[in-house]
């Protein structure tokens, strides 16, 4: 049996090219972008799943691999797949990020641990939320959603057919932005909370100057914040409802798909 090398190269771009593209995806995704997931289990899920959207993924008009254009698409795919995983892993950075201003302002941002995420140690309440936030993504099938956006990337940007305009690129880098006004939302109740707490303290120093607020203070304000976040996370799933929600309208809006 004789197999010409057009088809050869046909069978290559319809497979490498959207390769590239989840791969990238799951570099950058929440969940299997963690360092502690081997990089041979990732590439194992990545040709899976684009084995499994072989026959949904429109046809390659590469007709060359081996050549600088090729190399260049190939980029191509990973930034489109970098880009819709970045989009997640910003949700999941958002609590990161409260749960770290929640630690610095309740004192207990001594205590830190290594990030398995970013490799990084960063305080436990951090790490905390970030557990709490994987966790919801699994429930609420984000993997099943990130899945959806990818299938939905070939049609939106075929392969060497579509490509993405600047306005496109900065408002991935504006939703960056909201990382900070939504984790700024979720930690606005434990600030104000503990914003009491200390004018309480202030009060205390006041009416009794022998008191040492210095020796007594830090303990309460850990207890204090112990409580809090005790107390405020019940509107933890609704916060994480609220940002995955944004998160989805913005790769739809990346996708062009805003009105399906």
């Amino acid at each position: 049996m004789v197999i010409a090398e057009a088809v050869i190269m046909q069978f290559l771009a319809d497979t490498l090219l959207p390769f590239c593209r989840i791969s990238g995806m799951f570099a950058s995704m929440v969940g299997l972008s963690a360092k502690t997931i081997p990089t041979p289990v990732k590439s194992l899920f990545a040709v899976l799943l684009t084995v499994m959207m072989l026959p949904m993924i429109p046809k390659s008009p590469v007709v060359d691999m081996v050549s600088v254009g090729t190399f260049v698409l190939a980029i191509q795919q990973l930034v489109i797949g970098i880009a819709i995983g970045f989009v997640s892993m910003m949700v999941l950075n958002t609590f990161v990020l409260a749960g770290q201003i929640i630690a610095m302002q309740t004192g207990l941002g001594f205590a830190s641990i290594v990030d398995p995420v970013n490799g990084i140690n960063v305080p436990a309440v951090g790490q905390f939320y970030l557990i709490l936030a994987t966790l919801l993504f699994w429930t609420f099938d984000g993997h099943l959603a990130m899945i959806q956006m990818i299938a939905m990337s070939f049609q939106a940007f075929p392969i060497a057919e579509g490509w993405w305009e600047p306005e496109q690129f900065q408002a991935i880098a504006h939703w960056a932005g909201w990382m900070f006004t939504s984790a700024v939302v979720v930690t606005l109740a434990p600030i104000v909370s503990l914003l009491i707490v200390n004018l309480a303290f202030g009060v205390m120093t006041k009416a009794a100057p022998q008191l040492n607020i210095f020796s007594i203070g830090f303990s309460i304000a850990q207890i204090m914040g112990l409580v809090i976040i005790w107390i405020t996370m019940a509107n933890f799933v609704s916060h994480y409802q609220s940002q995955w929600q944004r998160a989805e309208l913005m790769m739809c809006q990346l996708l062009r798909i805003c009105g399906t």
